[in-house]
């Protein structure tokens, strides 16, 4: 895209607010894993650079988890503008003993729209020893809950929440008002 990801405008508003914003309703604590700190320092978050750099959005996932405060971490992508509250309060309340928490859609597992407890840290630093970079690589390892399209399609009809962008062309497509947005 040339430029950070997470200050994209949809609608005039930069995806990493609407996350923040979305989160804050949510979640008692904020965690943002980047490698460019000074553009987040207006955000009421722990910001944090990667432990274990160059190991890419797994490396990031482990990061979060990490400095997190609490047993269980809901993380995302910075791209992900329209991420929905319902559903996940929906993945949260099936967290139970799990170690993570993800749901199916026909596109397959969604790893960066999760829940993800302190148990997967060990599971993860094991695999990117091994130089495995995939976030499903160490699901094995721990106690995975899969949770079914046909379980939460009422609360996201459109796969909204799993949107995000990579190309100006996805963008494009974003920014058409065909969207359902909850209230």
């Amino acid at each position: 895209m040339g430029k950070n990801k997470a200050f994209i405008q949809i609608d005039g508003i930069p995806i990493i607010r609407r996350i923040y914003t979305l989160f804050r309703t949510l979640f008692s604590e904020i965690v943002i894993v980047t490698n460019e700190i000074d553009p987040f320092q207006n955000f009421e978050a722990k910001i944090c650079s990667d432990l274990i750099p160059g190991q890419g959005v797994l490396g990031g996932l482990y990061t979060g988890i990490y400095y997190a405060t609490f047993e269980h971490t809901f993380c995302v992508a910075c791209d992900m503008p329209f991420l929905k509250a319902s559903l996940i309060r929906f993945l949260m309340e099936r967290i139970e003993s799990y170690d993570v928490v993800i749901p199916r859609t026909e596109d397959g597992l969604q790893p960066l729209h999760a829940f993800y407890s302190r148990n997967c840290l060990d599971p993860i630093r094991n695999i990117l020893e091994r130089r495995q970079f995939k976030i499903t690589d160490f699901f094995p390892m721990v106690k995975l809950r899969i949770v079914d399209e046909k379980e939460f399609f009422s609360l996201d009809p459109l796969r909204e929440s799993f949107l995000n962008v990579n190309t100006p062309e996805e963008l494009g497509s974003l920014e058409r008002p065909t969207r359902v947005l909850e209230r």
